[in-house]
Order: structure tokens, then sequence, then C-alpha cells
């Protein structure tokens, strides 16, 4: 006879359960998640150091890592929320102290740690994030000299991102107020602490899109001050937006972060670098009292340099003149000259007188009233002889009359329209040009020809010829009441 089998039967097959048995079995979920409940009622809150590992950034904002020591390893993840606060950005190689809760992940039968902040462990591994993200952003040429702006000479506007309640925007205000009173326009924003970062890079990059003819001047250099702290509170300035911000920047920036000892990755990025803020205020705007005592210099020198050329001029023309002989002595000579020629004047003159009294004498023995009477008795006699006649000048008109008429004459008997009179007539084109052979005339679609008592338009080609006109009969000759002979005919 067969055995029944029990609970404790093992070559059974099929699972019974005994009388009085609780040990129910459980479910692959319900075991899972009562090793999950017990997990994170055992380990709610715990502090876990380690190093980075394996990071995993997916679309969805989670962070996915791993957090290793010598012997073993410790799955992690942050969520989106807390991710985005963290101070810093995990990467592979940084030691750290995490602090969260433990919890299982029932899918892959395995327990992780719920990171909720993250901390470095240590300066040594602030310092080693830092040099290794210097190193990056270097490789990258964020920091290369090319990259370097200069700063404007005298900047109208000037932008200062730092807080408005420090001591840092005071100290600024009042050095350019000591050396060049300026107009300030100032981003408050968080200088440390949770999303410092993310205001400092939007305060640098609402500067740099700003518009020239905006509301607000655009500033024409941009100041990013905070005081000192340890590289805790500095942190914020290490960041990679900042460093990118200042980069991208199109307005020259002044970094002005702690203290002269201090130095961030945004001290590298910037074009210049303050040892303070009150030294970023200095390096922004000149001295004033200095710049009018240089322009007053070269107000002076632009006078020098214009008076220069006249005093130079004055110096050369009072030396030249030194150099150049009395008026007295150019004139000596000349007015000895001068006397030279007077006396010579008078003498000729004298001279000249005496001469004309000696001619004179000499020629006055010739003047004589009777050779006067002669001269003039023989002009009279040769006027005598001179017959003027009127026959003299009326032979020379009256041929000149009768050349005139036969030339009056010939003018008539040539003038243009003189044959018109004789039955000829003058043949002209529509434009009044003058036709004279018969194949300019066939040219012409019309012509107008002019009689001695008008013009006639007549047409030339296919148009029919006009009908000659009929002679007239010549009339008899009428006989004379009182012929002078007799008809030889009747």
């Amino acid at each position: 006879m067969a055995r029944t089998p029990t609970s404790t039967d093992d070559s059974g097959l099929v699972a019974r359960l005994s009388s009085g048995d609780n040990a129910q079995p459980l479910s692959i979920s319900q075991i899972s998640q009562a090793l999950k409940r017990t997990v994170e009622d055992q380990f709610g809150y715990v502090r876990v150091r380690g190093e980075i590992s394996r990071v995993s950034r997916p679309r969805s904002g989670h962070v996915y890592t791993t957090l290793k020591d010598e012997r073993a390893n410790l799955d992690a993840v942050i969520w989106k929320g807390n991710a985005a606060r963290l101070a810093f950005v995990p990467e592979e190689g940084l030691e750290v102290i995490a602090t969260g809760k433990l919890t299982t992940y029932p899918g892959q039968s395995k327990y992780q740690i719920v990171i909720e902040s993250l901390e470095l462990a240590g300066e040594g591994a602030l310092l080693a994030l830092l040099e290794k993200n210097r190193a990056r952003f270097e490789a990258e040429g964020l920091f290369a000299p090319e990259r370097k702006r200069r700063l404007p000479f005298l900047p109208r506007t000037i932008g200062v991102v730092t807080s408005p309640t420090g001591s840092v925007i005071r100290d600024i205000l009042h050095r350019l107020a000591d050396r060049f009173p300026s107009h300030v326009v100032v981003w408050p924003v968080l200088v440390q602490g949770q999303g410092a970062a993310a205001q400092v890079a939007g305060a640098i990059r609402g500067f740099s899109e700003m518009e020239l003819s905006g509301p607000v001047a655009r500033p024409d250099v941009v100041i990013v001050a905070r005081g000192g702290g340890s590289i805790e509170d500095l942190w914020g300035f290490n960041e990679e937006v900042v460093v990118r911000a200042i980069s991208e920047c199109t307005i020259p920036v002044i970094s002005a972060v702690g203290h002269e000892t201090d130095t961030t990755l945004a001290d590298y990025a910037a074009d210049r670098r303050a040892p303070t803020p009150t030294a970023a205020a200095e390096m922004a705007v000149p001295v004033r009292a200095d710049l009018q005592v240089t322009l007053a210099d070269f107000a002076a020198r632009q006078r020098r340099a214009v008076h220069r050329p006249v005093e130079l001029g004055r110096e050369r023309l009072e030396a030249r003149t030194r150099r150049m002989p009395k008026i007295e002595a150019l004139l000596q000579p000349q007015a000895q000259r001068l006397d030279e020629l007077a006396d010579r004047l008078r003498r000729g003159l004298t001279d000249r007188a005496a001469q004309g009294r000696q001619d004179l004498a000499g020629v006055q023995s010739r003047l004589a009233p009777r050779l006067l009477e002669n001269a003039l008795a023989d002009r009279k006699r040769a006027l005598a002889a001179v017959r003027l006649t009127p026959s003299l000048v009326e032979r020379p008109i009256a041929s000149s009359r009768d050349r005139l008429a036969a030339l009056a004459r010939l003018a008539e008997q040539l003038h243009p329209k003189k044959p018109l009179e004789r039955g000829y007539a003058i043949v002209r084109s529509n434009g009044g040009e003058v036709i004279t052979t018969r194949s300019d005339a066939q040219s012409h679609s019309g012509l107008t020809l002019e009689f001695r008592d008008g013009q006639l338009s007549v047409g030339v080609g296919d148009a029919a010829p006009p009908a000659p006109a009929k002679p007239t009969p010549r009339k008899p000759r009428s006989k004379p009441d009182n012929p002078k002979q007799d008809d030889l005919f009747g």
C-alpha cells in the first residue's frame, strides 16, 4: 500500500501543506518589497565615502553612477531634482561623500543608494576637480591669450555682477567715485551657495545680450566681483557655466573674485584679472585728475607747438636782419650817383642853351623879310597857274553813273523771277527745294510749280497728268484808225 507524502517527505513531487504549518510561500514581488522596506528602514539615512565611477546622464535628467573603494562597489542614483541642486557636476574619478538612503531595485535584484546631496571628500578632492576642469577648459582654448580683449580706456557704462548687499559693491562704487565717476549698472546675484553659478552666468549673458539702443545703457566693460572666502565659498566661480559665459561674453570682462591669493577658473577666462574688487574699479577707469593734468599738458604742448614756428621764424628773421646792411649804406652810392647826375644835368642844360643861342645867332643872319616875301610871291604864282573847272569833276561822275546803270540792267535781266514773265515756271519740292532734273522730280510724290501769278501743286508718278491747257486764241490786231501807210491787202 502506498505511503501518503507529508510536508517533510522529500520524495514528493507536489508541494502539500501540513496541518499547523504557517510558512506560506511568498511571491518574488512580495519578498522584494519586504527586502526594500527592511533596507530602507534600517538605512534611511547614510553617508558614504567613495570614488565616482561610470557616470551616466540620460535625457530624463537623472544621474546614474557607481561609488567604489578598494574592495566593493555601490550603485547610486541621483534623481533629476537633486541633480539640479548639486554644487558641482559629478565626474569620474572624484572622491565624494554621498548623503542619502539605501534602497533596493527589484528589477535587477540589487541594492543602491539614492543620493540626496553630494560633497567632495576634502579640499584635496576639490582641488583635484578644479585642476581637472582647468586642464579641460584650457585644452578647449577658453584661456588662450589671443582671446583676451583690451579694456576700453574710458567706459561710459560699467556693469557689475555681484551681490547688492555686500561690501564689494560699496567698495567698487566708492573707488569709481574717487577716480572717475561713471554710470554703473548692477546686476544682483547670489555669489555663494546653491544656484549662485547659474545666476552669475545668467547676469553675464544678460549684459552681453543687451542692445545698444535699449532702455538700459549697455555696459562697455563688465566686472564680476566677490569678496574673499574659502574654496567652497568661491566654488560657484569655478563652475563650467560661469567659465563659458565669461568666454562667450561680447563685452570685456574683469574678474575680481576673492582676495589676491584666491584664484578661480573665472579669472583664467576673463579678459583681465583683478586681485580685489577695488583693483577692478581701478582697472576699469583712469584717474580723472590725472586725465585733467594730461589734457592740460597736451594743451600747453599744443600751444607751444603752434607758437614755436612763429618764434623760430622771428629768431631767423632777426638773425638775417642783423646780417643785412644798413639802409643808409644801401642808399649812399645811389645818392652819390644822383648828385653826380644832377650836376651833369645842370652843366648839360647850360651848354645846350649856349649852343642853341650860338646856332640861332648864325641862322638869324639868314632870316630877312625880303626872302619871305619872295617865297610868298612864288607860291601865289604857282596857285594862279592851276585851273579848276567843273568838267574835271563832272566827267568822273558821269562815267560812274553809266556803269551803275549798266549793272542795274544786268541785274534785272538775271533776276530768277524774270523768266516767269516769259512763260517759264520754277519746280519745287513740297519742302521748298528747287528741282532741276527729271530724276529728282520722280523721287517726290508731289511738286509745286511757281508761275508768274502764283503757285500750283501737282502730283508725280501714277497720277494722271493734267489736261493740256488750250492755247488762247490770239486776238486779231486792230487796225489803226489813221494808218500812216496804205494796207497792202486791202
